[in-house]
């Protein structure tokens, strides 16, 4: 059969290979498998439970989840193959959020995961005039369980029904509203079709190798955001068995658990993961550390196709017996895939990492364009350090004069829900407007170079591209997060989170006391040296007008939950220069 619309995926896995364990979640403290059977046969529970419940073709109906379950597939497929459009939530924006997307998209329907979302949906539930019901997945106090649905439905005599709905629905037709998370301002209302989604779950399936066949996936980014949400339809595609990570707390005993041969994962994972192996390096002793950092300093020099000569790839092949193996232990053992997306990764995390044998594939999207716009592949020369990979083989980009990225493809959305003006703000001529900058080369690997609308200019008329700076800076180990300011100032500065947990070891390391407070760190004399000396080694990178030249520690940890960053681990930039206004001030003598 051939995938047209999101619902076929599990249809074509149970034509194709059904799996015995199609959907896993660990319940109790023990892995619960549904087969591609189980899967098909609930989902038509929940469209039949849904018509009983008088959902129509094109109502909305929403999903919040704290973490990713074999639930929230059910409902996706069970909801999209009636015609209806899921939407859905991010768990970790806030209650009035809540209620602008659920007002904003009409859902009549809402289904949660736990007493946590449940108790924030209470604080803006009388504001919801287009709210029918809320159903959980977990026991929740006060809240209908999604069971009562599937209850609904276990009289198939209305299946006929569902069969004749999903015959209706064309590969064009609306299938999800995703709302972007946003840096700043109210989120908008990502319209996908069917085939915007299938189109690059499709496309691509062609840079995974087939060695990843027959496995495992291990999936825990958000499922909200249609990175993983994409993700999860190629994992079926390919019948990989997909096991749901219990929380990102769980990741690392869920790898050695799962041992998953492919995974996604962002660059903040990548840098936590690097940061802990490094640190647990401090503590060897002898010929066991100079062994680790021999090999890490090996690492950073990797260049793929064996580049680096005969004599690099034997040193490497002994780094990796003696040294990268237990890295590869500690991710299960199985990887043969990380694929890395959402923001920029840094150069010397794609060479070590590569170089452990662990195959980190960086990719480029938004959510605009369902999302993958290029990704990078091992096999056939496609992978290129520094770049976001070879663009897929149906989408078009072409740079504007400006060096704006502008895309075509079937991967590029319908446009923004109830919002025209902005919807023609980004569609002009065909071609998607992403606001990210970058170039592509005669080989077709994308490579971005900074957000249009982040660069600033300072009052010396020069411009500046503050993520290239940012992830430069990050390469510190003293350094956790950064944002460089100076829009309209005589010169770049940034806001600066230490790394805490690093300088903690380290200072362990080196013998020396620190007090118990941020403040305290923050105002050590070997912190300030160490994190001042590395700015100062990291600027000489840049030319002198894009160089920090000030800076202000923070004395909090940045996050999610107190608002300067997206779901996706984003900068809120207006956000976090509000937060830190009195620094601003102090730096620019204000």
């Amino acid at each position: 059969m051939l995938v047209k619309r999101l619902f076929d995926f599990p249809y074509y896995q149970m034509q194709k290979k059904p799996l015995d364990k199609a959907l896993v979640t660990k319940k109790d403290g023990r892995w619960e498998a549904l087969s591609t059977k189980q899967y098909l046969d609930k989902s038509n529970q929940i469209s039949r439970g849904l018509l009983r419940l008088g959902v129509k073709p094109e109502d909305k109906i929403a999903l919040i989840s704290s973490n990713n379950r074999a639930e929230w597939n059910i409902m996706d497929i069970g909801i999209l193959q009636i015609g209806a459009h899921d939407v859905p939530i991010y768990p970790t924006i806030s209650s009035e959020d809540y209620q602008y997307v659920l007002n904003h998209s009409e859902s009549t329907y809402v289904f949660v995961s736990d007493q946590v979302i449940y108790d924030k949906l209470l604080q803006v539930k009388e504001e919801l005039p287009h709210l029918k019901g809320v159903y959980s997945f977990d026991t929740v106090s006060g809240c209908d369980s999604w069971e009562k649905v599937l209850e609904l439905g276990e009289d198939p005599s209305n299946q006929p029904e569902v069969d004749s709905l999903k015959h209706t629905i064309e590969p064009t037709d609306l299938a999800t509203i995703i709302y972007t998370s946003g840096t700043t301002g109210r989120p908008k209302g990502v319209m996908l079709s069917h085939e915007n989604i299938v189109s690059n779950v499709l496309a691509s399936s062609e840079r995974l190798p087939q060695s990843i066949d027959n496995g495992k996936a291990l999936s825990f980014l958000p499922v909200c955001h249609i990175y993983e949400r994409m993700l999860l339809y190629l994992y079926q595609y390919r019948s990989l068995e997909i096991y749901f990570a219990e929380s990102i707390e769980a990741i690392s005993a869920n790898l050695k658990e799962v041992k998953p041969d492919l995974m996604s994962a962002v660059p903040r994972l990548l840098e936590k993961v690097y940061d802990k192996i490094y640190t647990k390096g401090l503590d060897l002793k002898g010929i066991k550390r100079k062994l680790f950092f021999w090999a890490i300093d090996l690492g950073l020099k990797y260049e793929p196709y064996e580049k680096n000569g005969i004599w690099y790839e034997f040193q490497l092949g002994i780094a990796r017996k003696l040294i990268f193996s237990k890295w590869q232990d500690g991710l299960g053992g199985n990887l043969k895939v990380i694929s890395s997306g959402s923001a920029a990764l840094q150069q010397r995390l794609a060479r070590v990492f590569n170089a452990a044998g662990i195959a980190v594939m960086e990719g480029y999207g938004l959510t605009e364009t369902s999302p993958v716009v290029s990704v990078n592949d091992v096999r056939d020369n496609g992978f290129k350090i520094g770049t976001v990979g070879r663009i897929l083989d149906n989408v078009t980009v072409k740079i504007a004069s400006d060096g704006e990225i502008l895309i075509k493809g079937p991967n590029v959305m319908m446009g923004y829900y109830k919002d025209p003006e902005k919807t023609a703000e980004v569609l002009k001529e065909g071609y998607f407007h992403t606001g990210d900058i970058g170039e592509v080369d005669e080989n077709r690997f994308l490579r971005i170079t900074d957000r249009k609308k982040e660069m600033f200019k300072t009052s010396g008329g020069k411009y500046v591209a503050p993520q290239v700076v940012e992830n430069a800076m990050k390469e510190s180990r003293y350094i956790e997060q950064i944002m460089v300011i100076g829009e309209g100032q005589k010169m770049p500065a940034a806001f600066v989170q230490p790394n805490y947990e690093y300088i903690k070891e380290w200072a362990k390391e080196e013998g020396f006391t620190l007090g118990d407070s941020y403040e305290a760190i923050n105002t050590h004399p070997k912190v300030v040296a160490a994190i001042s000396e590395d700015i100062k080694l990291i600027n000489q990178r840049f030319g002198k007008w894009e160089q920090v030249k000030k800076y202000e520690l923070t004395t909090e940890e940045w996050s999610i939950k107190l608002g300067h960053l997206t779901p996706t681990m984003k900068l809120r930039r207006k956000i976090i220069q509000e937060k830190y206004k009195d620094l601003y001030n102090k730096i620019y003598a204000i």
